[in-house]
């Protein structure tokens, strides 16, 4: 008598085999994906055209708060917003915007520079503030950076194997710079479920103010800092007392930035760094943009008041979660 065939067991097997196979290419294509756009698929990021004009950018919560950090600290040595574009595109380039532990040979950080290149300290490097005022040391030595193309200046700061590489990261950069120096208003939001910080309060806030701004946007002419409540107030503004409320009185910025300006680089800043600083609400000139919000738009607060609304009116509110 023949022996019963083998075949279904085989071809059982086979298709175990081509299951699994599978389900193995779909993991790898996800940790790709979550490599490429800095691992963090939501809540989103997003950023418009101040003009009209349909053009936006999408990023993640880790890549925003890089973001913001590179711009607060060069307009805090008030560079132009084309200096700003110029690091965003190349930190877009380098690393993505995310504040990588490894790259080519010794490459670190946000725009992979090198310790052994005379760049710092591997911890230095790793510093988002420091790394980006690191670029920016090098870039106001290039003669005439900012009429140069993007890219050219870029590669001059870097070296890099791939000299043409940053220009295509332009037009995303500008966006972004517009929006954090706050020359585009009301034009960054984030989906913005804060829950990264295990702690509540403006503690945070106001500690990650004083790391990208330095410790004056805490204290500017007039204004007082109440630690019990967590508030930041001027005189007749009147603090908030339920220790979740930092508001901040705006000043120009630098002889670069007005008042209005200064606002929404402050109020795209926090939105900026919702996730990670458990932000629920930012107000500023009449505007409210708030957590959870997947419109990508600032609105007039629910409570309705258009007090304040003409541009550039009032303090920047920042309300942090429960």
């Amino acid at each position: 008598m023949p022996e019963p065939s083998t075949t279904p067991r085989r071809r059982g097997r086979l298709f175990r085999f081509g299951a699994a196979f599978v389900v193995l290419l779909a993991v790898a294509g996800y940790l790709v994906v979550q490599y490429v756009t800095g691992g963090a698929g939501a809540p989103g990021c997003k950023v418009v055209s101040a003009d009209d004009d349909g053009r936006s950018y999408e990023f993640t919560p880790e890549q925003a708060v890089n973001a913001a950090t590179i711009t607060a600290v060069g307009t805090g040595r008030e560079l132009p917003e084309r200096a700003v574009t110029i690091a965003l595109a190349t930190a877009l380039q380098e690393s993505a915007l995310r504040n990588i532990e490894h790259g080519d040979r010794d490459s670190l950080g946000l725009f992979q520079q090198r310790p052994s290149m005379g760049w710092g300290t591997e911890r230095e490097i790793m510093d988002p503030a420091y790394a980006a005022g690191a670029f920016y040391d090098h870039l106001v030595k290039v003669p005439d950076y900012t009429g140069l193309p993007l890219t050219v200046a870029a590669q001059k700061v870097q070296r890099s194997g791939f000299p043409d590489a940053y220009a295509k990261h332009e037009p995303d950069a500008a966006l972004l710079a517009a929006a954090l120096t706050g020359r585009s208003a009301a034009t960054l939001t984030c989906e913005g479920r804060p829950g990264t910080v295990p702690v509540t309060g403006t503690a945070p806030v106001r500690d990650a103010l004083a790391r990208d701004f330095g410790r004056d946007v805490l204290e500017p002419a007039a204004a007082v800092v109440d630690e019990e409540s967590g508030s930041t107030a001027s005189p007749g503004n009147g603090a908030d007392g339920d220790g979740r409320t930092l508001t901040l009185p705006v000043t120009e910025g630098s002889e670069k930035t007005d008042a209005a300006g200064r606002g929404w680089q402050l109020a795209h800043w926090a939105v900026a760094n919702a996730s990670a600083l458990r932000i629920e609400r930012v107000s500023y000139a009449g505007l409210e943009w708030k957590a959870g919000n997947t419109g990508s738009r600032w609105r007039a607060p629910e409570t309705g008041g258009a007090a304040g609304a003409e541009k550039g009116a009032g303090p920047v509110r920042i309300v942090t979660a429960h």
